[in-house]
């Protein structure tokens, strides 16, 4: 088995004001995969990219990044990361093109013109690159981030919600670029509330709320193990309550009474759906069409965060 590159170890973080943003979190990348970190507000998740990266120190924990001690060799840790903030924070007098490159010595690598023209090519940046950062629409501005964060050929690259407040068009562009960055090697650990784009992208993916890591799995394997799968029946005639006849089954009535939802485990070895249809039928509860549809993500997201709160 190849070793992770990255590996998070019991590290938790409380602040002098005694709020506890990570609880003993344990987290392994593998090279090359796509990881989507999932999270409401406030659940720890650039708490969490920050210490990885260096900004904060966590109050307990190890983390090693490339086979280098994030807290004993920061410096060697932090050249295999590319880190793209929600933030804009750049000097906006500076060109394009003096940023990429300021950026790139500032880890000690040698000027490499044709890398920081293919980022900047990449990003739809390159017509742009003599141009102020002033000068650019917000659209272009959170493309330079991007191409800062590349510019000294990460090994791992952060995407801290990278799409949030971005146009269509800009989110598109994006996602085409990690793909091909994910095809040159490149290890993607990618925040989002944009859980579609997470469920579209993903290998695997984390859920963490409350400073704690909740689940990690693959997206697959995630969606399987705990996604459920909904049974709409169109009733002909609307309903005002669920007959007590029905309690044995996970029922509710939605669209104004008019569908009943059935709520059942694909994978049980018994669903519940033909003693279902027949105690209906022993009701004269009739039907005229019957739907299924599967959890997505989202509702997976959604029900862990709930479970993680109680």
């Amino acid at each position: 088995m190849t070793e992770p590159i990255l590996s998070v170890r019991g590290v938790s973080k409380t602040y002098a004001s005694g709020v506890h943003a990570l609880h003993a979190v344990d987290l392994d990348i593998n090279k090359g995969e796509i990881f989507a970190l999932l999270g409401p507000n406030g659940a720890g998740k650039t708490t969490l990219i920050s210490i990885i990266c260096g900004i904060v120190t966590p109050s307990t924990g190890t983390i090693t990044v490339g086979g280098f001690d994030a807290i004993g060799q920061p410096k060697r840790a932090r050249r295999q990361i590319g880190l793209v903030p929600q933030e804009l924070a750049t000097d906006m007098f500076e060109t394009v093109e003096s940023t990429c490159r300021f950026s790139r010595g500032l880890f000690g690598h040698p000027q490499k013109s044709d890398h920081i023209e293919e980022v900047l090519r990449d990003l739809s940046l390159y017509d742009k690159r003599k141009s102020k950062i002033m000068e650019l629409s917000g659209g272009m501005k959170r493309r330079v981030l991007i191409a800062k964060a590349l510019a000294h050929e990460p090994h791992i690259l952060f995407l801290d919600e990278p799409t949030a407040g971005v146009d269509v068009e800009l989110r598109r562009d994006m996602w085409k670029l990690v793909h091909r960055l994910r095809e040159k090697g490149t290890t993607i650990i990618l925040t989002t509330h944009y859980i579609e784009e997470a469920e579209e992208m993903a290998d695997r993916v984390g859920v963490i709320s409350g400073g704690k890591l909740l689940v990690v799995d693959e997206k697959t394997a995630l969606m399987k193990k705990l996604g459920k799968r909904e049974l709409d029946i169109a009733l002909n005639e609307p309903m005002s309550t669920i007959p007590g006849d029905l309690g044995d089954w996970e029922l509710s009535l939605e669209n104004e009474g008019k569908t009943l939802r059935y709520v059942f485990d694909a994978q049980a070895e018994r669903t519940g759906i033909p003693s279902l249809l027949r105690k209906l039928a022993d009701l004269n509860i009739g039907f005229k069409d019957l739907e299924t549809s599967k959890s997505s993500l989202e509702d997976i997201f959604v029900d862990l965060v709930k479970e993680g709160g109680k």
